[in-house]
């Protein structure tokens, strides 16, 4: 990845003016110990020449970088959690750090903070994050831009030395402070909360600076017209990360509101799981108790969050083009699907109807044999599929059914797309990169019981490994 020559700070933020973030401060913390550095995008934003104290500085007592916000900036929002709307959420226990620009894309970029401290959104909470939800998270961010989803980056992640008491962890339990990389800190919510207090100015404001800084295109628009395509792009962007989740085996586990992004980013992660295999009905938050935003309905879910978009903006715009903007995303969707499947077999894509059926086939298997699923990616791109090192994996006896031969032979009809993949040597371990519960946790009991991060490190490595091999 090049290297990007000059830190390039943005406070485009401020543009909006009154009405959309707090300044507050940053808490004090009694330790920095830095625990993750993300050295690859660090040098693409222009910070990777900072050295480790300037780093915890500025990403652990978070002092500010040069040309950034004079306070930190806690956003303003709202929205629907688990479908029930609340209007007393907001930037509750991180912030808007810093703006830059990222050189290599011309990309308007954020540092956002989690875990640094109270803010007025934090309601009752100690505005913290705790150690654990900081390496579950750089963990998965990692997994994520490996598998080609478009999520936000773990940048840095320092151990604040605190203890912090939880009903959902052993406590007490260690304490730490989050910075991501995002492009763009825009929510759904951000939208809802203007349209709950019915400022139609602000609405405006906020799409305008929306359209300016992340969908250039729609610059030359106006008014309704101008609106109506914003909620197209959306839709269309968050389409697109829908259908890459469910190409990666991911469960997101909360899709609030306010935990989707304009721009089409995943982040903010919390109780999410990655698929043992193909299951529909898998959950990833122990409170989702109907199954809400269970892996085989996460399309449906984005789909409702976009229709609540809709409403907020309906106080700017009539009804039918909000209408017509969201009406693509079930086509938007399967294309997308398709594709992002095409790209992990490492197979070109035919026509659409060929291909979705395709898609359809191998849900079907997948969820019928139980297949690991990352397993049988890896057993298709290796060749342990169809040669003799088939036997080396654990599903070799269920590539050999009948109920197999249906897809093999799907699989058999496409041409590769990127055959010098398949001489990487991440294709010929015994296994692939995964990130199951049991593997998280393991990595998170030598941390707890023994502060041993040698797991966490060589899991980075693992993932890092596996990302060239796909990427690369």
């Amino acid at each position: 990845m090049p290297v990007t020559p000059l830190y390039q700070p943005e406070r485009a933020f401020l543009e909006l003016g009154e009405g959309f973030c707090d300044p507050v401060e940053p808490a004090a913390f009694p330790a920095c110990m830095l625990r993750y550095r993300n050295d690859r995008w660090a040098a693409r934003i222009g910070l990777g020449e900072l050295t480790e104290p300037e780093w915890s500085a500025h990403f652990g007592a978070l002092k500010p970088l040069p040309g950034a916000f004079k306070n930190p900036l806690a956003l303003r929002y709202h929205g629907h959690q688990f479908q029930s709307y609340n209007p007393q959420i907001g930037d509750g226990r991180g912030f808007l750090f810093a703006q830059l620009r990222d050189a290599q894309d011309n990309r308007l970029l954020d540092l956002g903070t989690k875990g640094s401290g109270q803010t007025p959104y934090s309601r009752s909470g100690d505005g913290r994050l705790t150690l654990k939800g900081g390496v579950r998270e750089v963990l998965i961010t990692a997994l994520l831009e490996a598998l080609g989803v478009y999520t936000s980056k773990s940048l840095s992640l320092v151990e604040t030395g605190e203890q912090l008491y939880r009903g959902d962890e052993p406590s007490p339990t260690r304490s730490s402070v989050l910075v991501r990389l995002n492009h763009s800190h825009i929510r759904f919510g951000s939208f809802q909360r203007h349209a709950y207090e019915k400022n139609p100015e602000r609405l405006l404001r906020l799409v305008d600076y929306s359209v300016e800084h992340y969908f250039p295109d729609l610059a030359s628009l106006e008014g309704e017209q101008k609106v109506a395509a914003f909620l197209a792009d959306v839709t269309q962007a968050t389409a697109r990360l829908v259908a890459s989740w469910m190409a990666a085996g991911f469960v997101h586990g909360v899709l609030n509101t306010d935990n989707m992004n304009i721009t089409g980013e995943s982040f903010d992660y919390g109780p999410y799981r990655m698929l043992p295999h193909f299951d529909p009905d898998f959950v990833a938050a122990y409170f989702d108790e109907t199954g809400l935003y269970a892996f085989g309905r996460q399309p449906q879910a984005v789909l409702w969050n976009l229709k609540q978009l809709a409403g907020a903006l309906s106080l700017i715009c009539p009804k039918d083009p909000l209408v017509n903007a969201l009406q693509p995303f079930g086509e938007a969707y399967e294309q997308a699907l398709c594709k992002s499947f095409f790209v992990r077999l490492g197979l070109k894509n035919h026509d659409h109807d060929t291909d979705i059926n395709f898609v359809s086939e191998l849900f079907s298997f997948l969820r019928d044999s139980e297949t690991g699923y990352e397993q049988f990616f890896f057993d298709w791109y290796s060749g342990m599929i169809s040669a003799p090192r088939a036997a080396n994996s654990p599903a070799a006896e269920i590539y050999q059914t009948r109920a197999f031969s249906k897809v093999k032979a799907l699989l058999a009809r496409h041409e590769p797309a990127h055959r010098e993949k398949l001489n990487h040597p991440y294709f010929h371990q015994a296994r692939p990169c995964t990130l199951l519960i049991d593997e998280i946790e393991t990595i998170w009991d030598a941390i707890a019981g023994r502060d041993d991060w040698t797991l966490f490190y060589q899991k980075l490595d693992q993932i890092e490994f596996m990302r060239t091999a796909l990427q690369d």
